[in-house]
């Protein structure tokens, strides 16, 4: 299967038993599989919205981490309090071979994470937060754990923001004063050789 192939495939899970497995079976092929088919550049572009607000010296949970590319992302930037998540512990063996989190937990987005509120000064979510992957409703339980005036940053697809409840949750939080919004960037292509017609945007809020 090649790695086009196996995007939709794994994007076809029908459930998170299933995406776990087929992230677990594409663990070990998948940052040579970005790198060579996507030019993902996903990672390198969050990770420079996040330098913006939020100090090396912070306390970081990397929110779907994968194969730990945004971690390595970061660690190049100058943080290094890195926790990683990701339900695929294939996925987390692969991160925990870059030596650039200081713990790896394996939860689901989605459901409820196993940290005390407040826990991190900031969380990055790069690539999840898509088509059969985490729902809108993961963004409560990250600002939970995310300490007040830290920070938030994701990526999301328009087109998934207002089909998929995402618009709804976002002002639903700024209605109740959670969070509000600092940045949201433009339309931003970050996988120019995979899916040269998909766009994403960076979205940057801070808890209240």
């Amino acid at each position: 299967m090649n790695s086009k192939n196996r995007v939709q495939w794994v994007y076809s899970s029908r459930d998170n038993k299933e995406l776990e497995d087929r992230y677990d079976r594409w663990a070990n092929d998948y940052d040579k599989d970005l790198e060579k088919d996507f030019a993902y550049r996903a990672p390198r572009v969050a990770a420079e919205y996040f330098a913006k607000y939020v100090p090396t010296e912070a306390r970081i949970l990397d929110a779907g981490a994968g194969t730990g590319l945004v971690g390595k992302v970061l660690t190049e930037m100058g943080y290094s309090n890195l926790i990683a998540m990701d339900m695929s512990q294939g996925m987390l063996q692969e991160a925990r071979k870059k030596s650039v989190y200081k713990e790896l937990h394996r939860m689901v987005m989605g459901e409820k994470l196993d940290f005390d509120s407040d826990s991190f000064d900031a969380v990055i979510c790069v690539g999840t937060l898509t088509l059969g992957h985490a729902p809108a409703s993961s963004l409560n339980e990250l600002v939970r754990i995310t300490k007040p005036t830290g920070h938030i940053v994701y990526t999301l697809r328009p087109d998934i923001y207002e089909e998929k409840g995402f618009k709804e949750i976002h002002n639903e939080l700024e209605s109740a004063g959670e969070w509000k919004l600092v940045e949201a960037s433009e339309e931003i292509q970050v996988l120019p050789k995979g899916e040269p017609d998909i766009y994403h945007q960076v979205w940057v809020y801070q808890i209240i």
